[in-house]
């Protein structure tokens, strides 16, 4: 299976030229690369930035649990569908700490995105309290077995492990850790399920990520803004 690189862009940046400068840099840098890239960028860049070019997929970082309705502000799953989106990141940490989402929303979001077609990136992770507080596999094999409930087109998930603590910090996971995690993650679903790495990724750090720790790819947050940064890090996943 090829390794997944996936960029995962926020609230980022500012405007749509930036974006689409962004883009169109990744897209060059990319060119004769093996690896498979999704860059998920926010909503409103998702028809703008010119998908479906060179190896790159688009993918949203979000999608509602119903079909259609009275849910202002919310994006539905074959709303994405419909515009040529591959992707979708569901369970960030983010989404659940902010946005209130818990193991059962991951579920049925997971749910309708994979009923239309759609792929998903699927986020686990502990925090600090939980790590410290030895309940690391605890947190991950209820995360991953609640946002799996009766699934059953595993094979479009992918799994990503991000512990929180980890996110944005520059505190990133040694690769012993890591590859503890991910060794856990494996025994939970499908075998031939790809299992990524996300947190504080860089080019420096990120190719001991698929090396040495086993992770079948990666999610990457603020790097994935600077072309030539992610540029490296993809080429680190050959």
């Amino acid at each position: 299976m090829k390794n997944l690189i996936a960029a995962n862009w926020k609230m980022n940046p500012n405007s749509q030229k930036e974006a689409k400068e962004i883009f169109d840099a990744i897209r060059e840098g990319t060119k004769g690369l093996d690896p498979e890239v999704v860059v998920c960028p926010p909503s409103v860049y998702l028809y703008a930035s010119g998908f479906g070019e060179g190896i790159i997929a688009m993918g949203a970082q979000n999608v509602y649990f119903e079909e259609k309705g009275a849910f202002t502000g919310e994006i539905s799953a074959g709303m994405l569908k419909d515009l040529g989106i591959e992707y979708v990141i569901i369970g960030h940490s983010e989404r659940r700490k902010y946005f209130g989402e818990t193991d059962e929303t991951v579920n049925k979001k997971i749910k309708i995105a994979l009923a239309v077609g759609l792929k998903i990136i699927f986020c686990v992770g502990e925090t600090a309290e939980e790590r410290d507080g030895g309940k690391k596999n605890e947190v991950l094999k209820r995360q991953v077995q609640n946002g799996l409930k009766d699934v059953f087109d595993i094979d479009n998930v992918n799994v990503a492990y991000e512990p929180v603590w980890a996110i944005g910090t520059g505190n990133n996971c040694g690769v012993a850790e890591t590859k503890e995690a991910l060794d856990f993650i494996r025994q939970l679903v499908k075998k031939d399920t790809r299992i990524l790495y996300g947190g504080s990724v860089k080019s420096e750090n990120s190719g001991e990520y698929i090396k040495d720790a086993g992770a079948n790819g990666l999610l990457v947050g603020g790097a994935s803004l600077n072309a030539d940064e992610f540029v490296k890090i993809i080429k680190s996943a050959e």
